[in-house]
């Protein structure tokens, strides 16, 4: 093993052994906790987006870690300011000013910062103007920031915006990770290995609908139950591109289901190639996803960059029971995906690899099931949002206590 192989999974074992050591007597309920969580994220520009059946992948986690910890509150920016309440989880968006390299800003964000109550601030990173907002309104409150990514496409941002990070990842008590694979690969994350956990993401049964038997039928009738599905926002990082130009000539139907800003684009790819039996379903609400998850043969995520850094897409697929197909991107997708056990790891941006595994599990009735029957058990064993919700739960009181050591002894 590699020497900073060594001290990643050393630190491991070492946080590991220190969560065992805080744990006495039996676990207090998270919902019992009397602990306050501030968590700020970027936001979308419709405060709707976070409600149910309308959440992206991480305003999904969020509400995951929120609901099961008692006195959590969800800050971010919106076009469309305002509070709502989820299931009793308060959030507010103040307004988004501006965006700028995909960085959205709004300095009422820092002012809410610093006047709200909270004996922990939990932020989603990247965001740079989230960092900035920590060091002027955070009141050197314990931090926790989940490192979902690095910053891929915007370098020249990185390079400036460097120094910032830096100081503020500095001031983090705990930096997450949410898979040992983005910890191992990211040049940042190796730099505070020292402070760095890894809790998986997770997603919770009981938050999605169950899928009417009409939809399902009518599904059925449609498509019949050996396709493809892909569910997602239509970005340039998920490999879509791949996915149609390897799906002509293939004997079933590979539905795409989301929008997003390459949906033109993939649309007259599909045309010119005569892919007929890709089917552009737009957005689907949750009972039509979980219908389509149902049905379909096998779950396909092909995104083929590091702007991917987990896939809760792949964590959905799990949870319905179905084989999954990913790319080897060095992120968290190939730990969610076992190659062999779950289904296909392949590599990236590779039509060929991709056409082949879909016809193995196309025609592989009886390997399509077992394979997702080991990723229902494998997402019972690991990605649960109880079990993710309970890791942040027990961290946060670890935070806290390591905090109140420090002010005892100065």
């Amino acid at each position: 093993m590699a020497p900073i192989s060594r001290l990643i999974y050393s630190n491991l074992r070492k946080n590991n052994r220190l969560t065992a050591a805080r744990k006495t007597g039996k676990a207090v309920p998270l919902q019992k906790r009397s602990i306050n969580i501030l968590l700020i994220y970027e936001g979308s520009p419709l405060l709707s987006h976070f409600l149910p059946g309308n959440p992206g992948g991480i305003e999904q986690s969020i509400f995951e870690m929120a609901r099961y910890t008692a006195g959590s509150e969800v800050l971010t920016l919106s076009n469309t300011p305002g509070a709502v309440s989820v299931n009793g989880i308060p959030v507010k968006a103040e307004r988004r000013w501006l965006s700028m390299a995909s960085c959205c800003m709004g300095p009422s964000l820092v002012s809410d910062l610093y006047k709200k109550q909270a004996d922990i601030v939990h932020l989603h990173f990247p965001w740079p103007f989230g960092d900035l907002s920590y060091l002027l309104g955070g009141r050197r409150r314990p931090l926790i920031v989940t490192y979902h990514s690095d910053i891929v496409r915007q370098r020249a941002l990185g390079a400036v915006y460097g120094p910032l990070m830096r100081l503020f990842l500095n001031r983090a008590d705990r930096i997450v990770a949410t898979s040992p694979d983005y910890l191992a690969s990211s040049p940042v994350l190796r730099e505070f290995v020292d402070k760095v956990e890894v809790i998986p993401l997770g997603i919770s049964e009981s938050s999605y609908p169950q899928p009417a038997a009409k939809s399902v039928e009518t599904l059925r009738e449609r498509f019949d139950d050996g396709f493809m599905l892909f569910v997602g926002a239509l970005r340039y990082y998920k490999g879509l591109e791949f996915l149609v130009r390897s799906a002509p000539g293939l004997p079933f139907p590979i539905l795409i289901a989301g929008k997003g800003p390459e949906e033109k684009r993939l649309r007259a790819l599909a045309n010119s190639l005569g892919a007929e039996n890709v089917h552009f379903l737009g957005h689907v609400d949750d009972e039509e996803k979980m219908a389509l998850l149902h049905l379909c043969r096998a779950v396909v995520f092909p995104s083929h960059l590091r702007s991917e850094a987990f896939g809760v897409t792949l964590l959905e697929g799990m949870m319905a029971g179905k084989p999954l197909i990913s790319c080897d991107i060095g992120t968290g997708t190939s730990f969610v995906n076992l190659d062999g056990e779950t289904g296909h790891v392949i590599p990236p941006a590779d039509v060929s690899a991709l056409r082949a595994a879909m016809l193995d599990l196309s025609g592989n009735r009886e390997k399509a099931a077992d394979w997702g029957s080991a990723a229902r058990a494998r997402y019972e064993a690991t990605f649960t949002g109880r079990k993710m919700a309970e890791a942040y739960g027990h961290l946060y009181r670890r935070v806290l206590t390591e905090r109140a050591d420090k002010q005892a002894v100065a």
